[in-house]
């Protein structure tokens, strides 16, 4: 589409739409988009008439390049008359078609004396039954095909674009009774109407909203949509599409995938973008850009399903897909119209490679070319029926090396495709055409290799087209300007970002190639050194860098400049909006949140890869550790090394580093299961810490490390916990250089693995650490005595807790507290104080990849998420009303703990409960007793565990006394006193957070009847003495 204005028209619209075709010499069709059937006898007497003198063929030329400048002016003809039928188009055909000239009137060219190459075609059944002709014989024998379609399909022209008027009048065929799907015509953002666009408005709907991305994902292309109104590109990050407008440095996130992002795709007008995913519940969505809505969305029921590539026709009525199964799958979609079942489908072979690239040709959209880095394929398709063809293509063949394919375009009125590959060559197929002295640029999926090109020796990444130029990126980021004879026109080389990954143009509706007067645009390669008029374009690189290039005086503008590896490295300020990201690339990078900016960056040296990095209390220092086991004190404004010599006594990459709240002390966790702390001096010209001691306290991976505060002398203390289920805490009074000494070493889980720890908030009289382990429970252990003093379900939403924090707040005894927490892909928040209600929970996904660290802004508003390998951080505004409004709409009271029990409040196991309630209280008091039986509501703690094991829940010892302990002194703080009964209710709550949250596991019960069984002649069995 060349007008944004313009609106999509359905399948159903276009039908009567059909305007009297001019045929030319490189597309012949009826007015519906089909094939002239014709028969072989025909083309026979056809091909006979064709031969002639040279000069007769000139002729048939100019008249044929006069058909094509007059085919517009027939056009608007056609547009002032009443619109035909299907017969009246058909009658008109016929008669055009004895006025067409010798090279207009070829017949197919048969395939029985061609190249052997592998060709397959795929037929979908249609709605609609249509009257097809025999096959002809060039399709049964030659192409070895099965065709549902009519037998002559020799000519095609490219789909009508969509209509410009929207009130224009119904045709005769629209009168028919067919519901269409009209799309609103795109508004202009920002118009001058609106002091925002609408991009900016979005409504809080969850309590967590994403409100920004950091970094980008460099594998796949950026798009350029700017156009006369705006500067806007979209790019991935993670799950989310971007689109940023970098001239108002404003974001509108594009939120809807579970899975990352695998490619992406525009319109031509730069109006519909595609989105496209792979993995479970993979999906395809096309989004309206003017406004940031989704307008359809296509679903994948299988399970590895997804899509690796996509393409959109020019007028973006067509969708083109590449699965990404291990047998791919290449489904071309109306999307407009139907959004769950392809038009036509063609299943590719395996051995062809992963498709990676596909594009329509801008001629004549019912071809294609697809390729991977091996093998590159052609297809044809029309309405149900698509066949292809793979020429095969190796080094032998021009005795010249290909190298590995890239990109491929196709040549502008022509028949010829080109590929790049990666060692500089330019691949040319052409058709193939049998040993005939015929000429034909008739387009044809059935092609061959022509001839290799040696363009350059860098690779090529990038091959595309603007205007009338052949545009190709390389490995050195130059940017090459080629006519359509392959004459270097123009290049770029002092970009400066990069290999160029992607190169996409802007969209001008009524861009002329003309220097107007008072421009600056660079001369071109020719003796006349005219001006190189282009387009302004954005150009992508390997190393996560993106650069605006403005055509008119060659300037770069630099977009972004990201990391381009994992990112786990993250902090934010104790007191300023600050947040640092830091990542593989040795890059750290310090952002100010609020408004969007980067406020100091750093490259270290080569092999410095940034694992872990924390502010100080006080927001002076910043320290940073490193894979390599470095640790660095920097400047928290400079990034200058505030240390004479890094500290290099960890051999390990180091996982976690934690000041303490005085920044007396600096502890760090590294891969050898070692805690180091550091400690404060001061003086004058003197390095801010020095080494205090190590010790290894674990033997299994430290998961956490942190520092508090003694109660009684405000000093700091130290803990750390490790997936050998140990706490330890180090006693940092009594150490001494190399001598660090540890207080108390705690078995805190007897079967679940801890994942992570913090202090639970002052809300209650009793001091807590607060634990999460991968059997989806939190606990309460006494900050003191080390006694599991609460046992509560954790948030059950796929995978366990990894990492939590309390949400800060400006008054941490009066206001109400959160606790924000990530899982494996997912961020959530949950209410305090924790009792296992799940209403009281909530979580996103995040980093479907995989989330590495989180972090809470020093004010509570925000969250920010890294997702490692993605090499992005998502910021999160938290909205606590949305969860609080969710908690009440769950119910209050025992009505939630309800919804957990099998059946509910009405079920068959809530009354078996009240009976185990009454036989437990005949139990306490005596099976045998004579005496008047006092019922009561509650019952004693010696019962719990009987009543537990008859519901399912067969607890061990330690569990027991955990549970037994947590309702014992669940009020001593208050009252001093123990509690020695329960009542259902509180029964109801203790059986729903001990218990197995997902049940028992068919896996873990056939182990341990393995563990405890003896060897018998049927196998395992129990010793029961």
């Amino acid at each position: 589409m060349a007008d944004a204005d313009k609106e999509i028209p359905t399948q159903e619209e276009t039908v009567g739409d059909q305007k009297e075709p001019v045929q030319t010499p490189d597309a012949q069709t009826d007015a519906n988009g089909g094939d002239k059937p014709q028969d072989e006898e025909e083309q026979k007497d056809k091909s006979i008439e064709q031969v002639g003198t040279s000069e007769e063929q000139k002729e048939d030329a100019q008249e044929s390049s006069e058909l094509k400048d007059d085919k517009t002016n027939e056009n608007q003809e056609n547009d002032a008359q009443p619109e035909q039928t299907n017969e009246q188009v058909q009658d008109t055909d016929e008669n055009k078609q004895q006025e067409t000239t010798p090279e207009e009137s070829q017949p197919q060219e048969t395939t029985e004396k061609q190249e052997p190459q592998e060709t397959t075609t795929e037929s979908q059944p249609q709605e609609e039954t249509t009257d097809t002709a025999a096959p002809t014989e060039s399709q049964t024998l030659g192409n070895q095909t099965q065709s549902t379609r009519p037998s002559s399909a020799s000519k095609k022209v490219p789909s009508p674009p969509p209509p410009t008027e929207t009130g224009k009048t119904a045709s005769i065929a629209d009168t028919k009774t067919i519901d269409t799907v009209v799309i609103p015509e795109a508004p202009k953002i920002p118009s001058p109407d609106r002091p925002q666009s609408e991009l900016e408005e979005k409504i809080a709907t969850t309590a967590l909203n994403i409100v920004w991305s950091f970094g980008l994902n460099r594998n796949i292309q950026v798009l350029n949509l700017t156009d006369d109104n705006r500067k806007l590109i979209m790019y991935a990050c993670a799950h989310v599409g971007v689109l940023f407008d970098f001239e108002n440095n404003r974001q509108h996130i594009l939120q809807g995938h579970s899975n990352p992002l695998t490619c992406t795709c525009v319109s031509e007008d730069k109006r519909w973008l595609a989105t496209g995913d792979k993995g479970v519940d993979s999906m395809v969505i096309i989004w309206d850009t003017y406004t940031g809505i989704p307008v359809q969305t296509i679903f994948d029921n299988d399970q590895d399903g997804g899509v690796v590539a996509m393409a959109m026709t020019p007028d973006a009525r067509y969708l083109a897909t590449l699965s990404s199964g291990p047998t791919q799958v290449l489904s071309i979609w109306n999307w407009t119209v139907d959004g769950e079942s392809p038009m036509c489908t063609a299943e590719l072979n395996p051995k062809f490679g992963l498709q990676n690239f596909i594009l329509f040709n801008p001629d004549d959209i019912h071809y294609l070319v697809t390729n991977s880095e091996s093998q590159v394929i052609f297809y044809h398709w029309n309405d149900g029926h698509m066949e292809y063809y793979a020429p095969p293509l190796t080094d032998q063949d021009f005795n010249k090396q290909v190298g590995r394919y890239s990109q491929s375009i196709f040549q502008r009125n022509s028949s010829r495709v080109l590929t790049a590959t990666h060692i500089g060559n330019l691949v040319v197929w052409d058709n193939n055409k049998p040993l005939t002295k015929l000429v034909s640029s008739e387009p044809s999926a059935d092609k061959k290799a022509l001839k290799i090109i040696k363009l350059q020796d860098r690779g090529i990444n990038v091959l595309t087209t603007t205007d009338k130029f052949i545009v190709l990126g390389d490995m050195a980021g130059h940017v090459k300007f080629f006519d359509q004879s392959l004459k270097l026109v123009h290049w770029y080389q002092d970009f400066h970002l990069g290999p160029a990954t992607a190169i996409s143009f802007a969209h001008y509706p009524d861009f002329q190639a003309v220097a107007k007067d008072g421009t600056n645009y660079p001369p071109d390669a020719t003796i006349e050194a005219r001006k190189f008029v282009i387009r302004d374009f954005v150009v992508g690189s390997s190393i996560a860098v993106f650069g605006n290039v403005t055509a008119d005086g060659t300037k770069v503008d630099l977009i972004h400049r990201e990391h381009d590896a994992a990112i786990h490295a993250l902090s934010a300020h104790p007191t300023k909006p600050y947040l640092i990201i830091g990542s593989y690339a040795g890059l750290i990078k310090i952002w100010d949140y609020e408004k969007k900016q980067v406020v100091v960056t750093r490259q270290f040296e080569r092999g410095c890869l940034i694992r872990c990095c924390s502010f100080d209390p006080k927001g002076q220092y910043i320290a940073i550790g490193f894979v390599n086991g470095q640790l660095r004190v920097v400047d928290s404004i400079t990034l200058e090394d505030e240390l004479s010599e890094p500290f290099r006594y960890a051999r390990y990459a180091i996982t976690h580093l934690a000041f303490s709240h005085d920044s007396q002390y600096l502890a760090t966790a590294d891969g050898e299961y070692t805690v180091s702390v550091y400690k404060r001096q001061r003086g004058v010209e003197v390095d801010p810490y020095i080494y205090l001691g190590r010790y290894r306290a674990h033997y299994k991976e430290i998961k956490d490390l942190m520092f508090g505060i003694h109660l009684d002398n405000n000093q700091p203390r130290l803990m750390s916990l490790g997936m050998d289920r140990v706490l330890v805490e180090y006693d940092l009074e009594n150490s001494s250089k190399d001598d660090l000494k540890i207080t108390s070493s705690d078995r805190i889980e007897q079967s679940a693995v801890p994942q992570c720890m913090t202090w639970y908030p002052p809300i209650t009289k009793e001091h807590f650490v607060l634990t999460a382990n991968d059997q989806y429970k939190f606990k309460l252990y006494n900050a003191t005595t080390k006694m599991c003093r609460k046992t509560l379900l954790g948030p059950t939403y796929g995978t366990p807790v990894k990492r939590m924090e309390v949400v800060p707040t400006a008054d941490p005894v009066k206001d109400k507290r959160y606790l924000a927490y990530v899982t494996t892909d997912k961020v959530g928040l949950s209410m305090l104080p924790l009792d296992g209600n799940p209403h009281n929970a909530m979580a996103l996904i995040t980093h479907p990849g995989g989330v590495e660290n989180m972090v809470c802004s020093y004010d509570g508003k925000y969250l920010f998420t890294a997702g490692g390998a993605d090499a992005t951080v998502h910021m999160w505004e938290i909205n606590v009303s949305v969860l609080e409004a969710q908690s009440r709409l769950g119910g209050e009271d025992l009505i939630p703990f309800y919804g957990l029990l099998e059946g509910g409040r009405d079920g068959e196991l809530f009354r078996e409960l009240e009976d185990y309630f009454y036989y437990a209280q005949i139990r306490s008091q005596g099976v045998n007793a004579m005496d008047k039986r006092e019922v009561s509501v509650k019952i004693p703690l010696s019962e719990v565990p009987f009543v537990m094991r008859a519901m399912g829940f067969y607890p061990s010892e330690q569990e027991i006394e955990d549970m037994l302990n947590e309702v014992k002194f669940s009020r001593y703080v208050e009252t001093g006193q123990y509690i020695e009964d329960i009542d259902l209710g509180d029964f109801i709550k203790l059986y729903i957070n001990h218990r197995p949250a997902f049940g028992l596991d068919p896996g873990k019960l056939l182990t341990a009847f393995e563990t405890l069984g003896i060897q018998t002649s049927q196998g395992n069995a129990i010793e029961r003495g």
